[in-house]
């Protein structure tokens, strides 16, 4: 009994390494990619600094196409994708793959929103001061918007835990992987119930994390 509970904490702990790399990775490079392309989708709509109907009806477009996708849909639809990129469809760093693209879109909208909430006032006002497009977008748009922007950030980190976990279903790794083979398949509760417990701790420190970080840059 020692040796196997001593195997499977070890295993819960390769399950939560896997999960916690599918999340971060996912999370980091949707912020790189996904804040840049919601700033875009605004700043390029009707009547904003940078108006260009073509561009932000093609990114627009794109956008919803991806988001529509249902994410088990997507990972099996971009299987020679992620190859191409990982060099394998198994695994947790083949996972990383599609919880990024699927990420990304749901991102750029959340951003988009927050941006469109800054006051308008406060745009003009630095345009009548000669602010340049750059210029309002790094010390007005962004600035201004950043609390919102961490929450929905915090938004996206919990809906890729829970991605990653149906990633596990399908050769992905992490927690749901073990929730499957070990637990469901093998009519084990335990093993169900304690993933279930470590997802929801990972759920409950993100959300109080990104909480207190939007608290903190809210000059409200």
């Amino acid at each position: 009994m020692p040796l196997f509970s001593e195997m499977m904490a070890d295993l819960m702990w390769t399950g939560f390494l896997e999960t916690l790399q599918m999340t971060v990775v996912s999370t980091v490079i949707a912020i790189i990619v996904g804040v840049p392309l919601g700033v875009v989708l605004v700043v390029t709509s009707k009547n904003q600094i940078l108006e260009n109907y073509s561009v932000n009806h093609i990114l627009g477009v794109i956008v919803n196409i991806l988001r529509s996708i249902p994410f088990i849909i997507l990972m099996v639809a971009i299987i020679p994708f992620t190859r191409l990129v990982v060099g394998t469809s198994i695994g947790t760093t083949a996972a990383c793959v599609p919880l990024t693209i699927a990420a990304i879109p749901f991102l750029a909208r959340l951003v988009e929103t927050s941006i469109r909430e800054v006051d308008s006032g406060v745009v003009e006002a630095a345009r009548a001061m000669g602010a340049s497009p750059y210029q309002i977008i790094c010390k007005v748009l962004l600035p201004e918007s950043m609390p919102t922007i961490i929450d929905n950030i915090t938004v996206l980190i919990i809906n890729l835990i829970g991605y990653s976990a149906m990633a596990g279903a399908v050769g992905g790794g992490g927690l749901g992987d073990i929730a499957i083979r070990y637990g469901y398949q093998r009519f084990d509760g335990t093993i169900m119930l304690i993933t279930i417990v470590i997802l929801v701790v990972m759920v409950q420190i993100a959300q109080v994390g990104g909480d207190m970080w939007s608290r903190k840059l809210n000059k409200k």
